[in-house]
């Protein structure tokens, strides 16, 4: 009977995937619509492109506003300008290229795009576009013959920041002990270059230097198209902090830096955070949690329309509620780069104001690792080549080992098992032995809340692409984690994937029950969204198609408190509270 069986869950995943691809919104890349390998170069002296300023960041700012005026004799709605970085994206910077014989012209996509017609009037015309610093010099190119035939008919001039290796967009994170904040931002500087660093210290008292380890990757270390043929972009050089011995609940100041030969520092922007509490600390804690947020461009390139509508919402309101979160959860489908590498930068940028001040953990999605024959559990091509490669170096997760995207965090009075729903997790494997002995570990006496994780829904969801499989969940999911969840006594579960808001009650076997675990979809976190099924499971309390994110709110061991806001207004449209001494909701 095994084999009839296997082949049962090998049917059943195919489908999910296949109708989580229609129903989830993981459609074709905006990007990817532009069929850059076919590009032709017809430079036309009657056509012309400038961008000004040329400086960018002479005050030390790491984003900047571009003017760029273009004018092409015989305009149509094809046309349109693209981003480029580095600045020269001819044939001789293809791979293997030495810019003459067969092959394609250019072999890099743009960082981002705009069409033509979004500028009006005749002659001379303008667009906006907001740049980062992102470690290399830009050009603008002017195409004809819209994305699915480009035609380059002219270049601009090159502009570039004053600093373009400057280091920029720390990233919190919680390191593997409950007093340990880890750094890590990104920068043009190699170690052997310059030394990398993070001067730290309580707010009043004299910093210290805590030094970063650096680590960087090649083309090889992807697994596929597009990141390793159009998509691909020097990722610079990613840098680790480890701040130890924190004191519980006190305010840090700290700064990144790289110290040249001559002794010179190069300086990133000031910041702050407080340290965790301790475990089992009665104090405030004010939890975040949501899901497949992607990224949008505030300058009006439309290369995300219709592809993460939500993201700056999501991004905004998180921002504007700052002072009353301690920790963010971000559970897969990070930046949607889908093997665009320069997507992670506008990510990390994006959000740098919220990185910067409070850790920001990640749990691990297919738009970050899946790829066939890669060695994730989904055959899919989500991650368009990035194999969680990007992932796993542009932020810190404190991780068992490298090779595993899974983790435990304490923090105060919460333990968090965050399972890796794109490796197996069913019984018998290794990330089952991980995710039984997070929940058997945890002592209720210090971390009287327990949350459980994942990317996927393992749990329970009455999304169109999970009611269509019958299972309401990935299949075999409850089958080999439920009988965890219930004797470990899990007070919520949170999933994303589906994009949408739904919460259950307290739920075992199917059934409501006073000691169930509650399990939450916060799958809205930019994305656009996707349908229920038409019937309502009894299971499932409040479901809402709209954009948002969960919080949770505990200040002693007696009473959680969950609330889901929309992204739109930060409004609570949805809560309940865990009493402990009930044990229901």
């Amino acid at each position: 009977m095994a084999a009839p069986r296997l082949l049962l869950l090998a049917l059943a995943l195919a489908l999910a995937a296949r109708w989580a691809g229609r129903a989830d919104g993981h459609g074709v890349h905006p990007l990817s619509r532009i069929a850059i390998h076919r590009a032709r170069v017809a430079l036309d002296a009657s056509s012309a492109v400038r961008a000004s300023p040329e400086l960018l960041g002479s005050r030390g700012e790491d984003t900047a506003w571009v003017t760029v005026e273009f004018s092409v004799p015989h305009a149509s709605d094809g046309d349109w300008i693209g981003v480029f970085s580095p600045a020269n994206f001819n044939a001789s910077t293809c791979p293997g290229s030495h810019g003459s014989g067969p092959g394609p012209v250019i072999c890099s996509a743009p960082i981002k795009f705009q069409f033509a017609n979004y500028s009006s009037g005749s002659g001379k015309r303008t667009l906006k576009f907001q740049l980062i610093n992102q470690r290399q010099d830009f050009s603008f190119g002017l195409f004809t013959g819209g994305l699915s035939n480009p035609t380059l008919v002219a270049v601009s001039n090159k502009i570039a920041f004053a600093n373009p290796k400057a280091p920029v967009y720390p990233r919190l994170a919680l390191g593997k002990t409950w007093n340990e904040m880890t750094v890590t931002w990104t920068s043009g500087y190699d170690s052997n270059e310059a030394y990398p660093f993070v001067e730290w210290g309580m707010k009043g008292s004299r910093p210290g230097r805590a030094p970063a380890g650096t680590v960087t990757f090649g083309r090889d270390s992807l697994c596929g198209e597009p990141a390793r043929t159009v998509g691909w972009r020097d990722p610079g050089f990613i840098h680790t902090a480890f701040l130890k011995n924190l004191l519980p609940d006190k305010e840090y100041k700290y700064r990144i830096g790289h110290m040249l030969h001559n002794g010179k520092v190069i300086w990133g922007k000031p910041n702050s955070f407080t340290s965790p509490p301790f475990p089992g600390h009665k104090s405030l804690q004010r939890v975040v949690i949501f899901g497949d947020m992607g990224k949008a461009e505030r300058d009006g390139s439309n290369e995300y329309q219709n592809y993460q509508l939500a993201s700056l919402n999501t991004t905004d309101a998180l921002i504007r509620d700052l002072d009353n979160t301690d920790i963010v959860f971000h559970i897969g489908d990070i930046s949607y780069a889908n093997g665009y590498l320069s997507q992670w930068d506008q990510f990390t940028q994006q959000v740098e104001p919220i990185t910067s001040r409070v850790p920001y953990m990640l749990a691990s999605g297919n738009h970050e690792r899946d790829f066939p024959n890669s060695g994730s559990f989904y055959n899919g091509t989500d991650s368009g080549g990035e194999c969680g490669v990007l992932a796993e170096t542009m932020y810190y997760a404190p991780r068992e080992t490298k090779a595993n995207y899974w983790y435990s965090t304490d923090y105060g009075m919460f333990r968090f098992c965050v399972a890796d729903s794109e490796q197996d997790w069913r019984e018998g494997t290794e990330q089952y032995r991980f995710i039984e002995r997070c929940l058997a570990t945890v002592d209720r006496a210090k971390q009287p809340w327990l949350v459980f994780i994942a990317h996927r829904v393992l749990g329970y969801s009455s999304g169109f692409s999970y009611g269509f499989n019958g299972a309401f969940a990935e299949p075999m999911a409850r089958q080999s984690l439920e009988k965890l969840w219930q004797r470990h006594k899990v007070d919520v579960a949170f999933y994303g994937h589906v994009h949408q808001y739904e919460r259950t009650c307290p739920v075992y076997e199917e059934k409501c029950v006073r000691d169930g675990t509650v399990h939450v979809v916060v799958g809205g976190g930019g994305s656009h969204l996707t349908n229920f099924t038409t019937e309502v499971p009894p299971w499932s309390v409040y479901r809402e198609m709209d954009y948002g994110f969960g919080k949770l709110t505990a200040s002693d061991d007696k009473t959680l408190k969950f609330e889901y806001r929309r992204s739109s207004d930060g409004l609570v449209y949805d809560s309940f509270t865990v009493h402990k001494n009930k044990q229901n909701v």
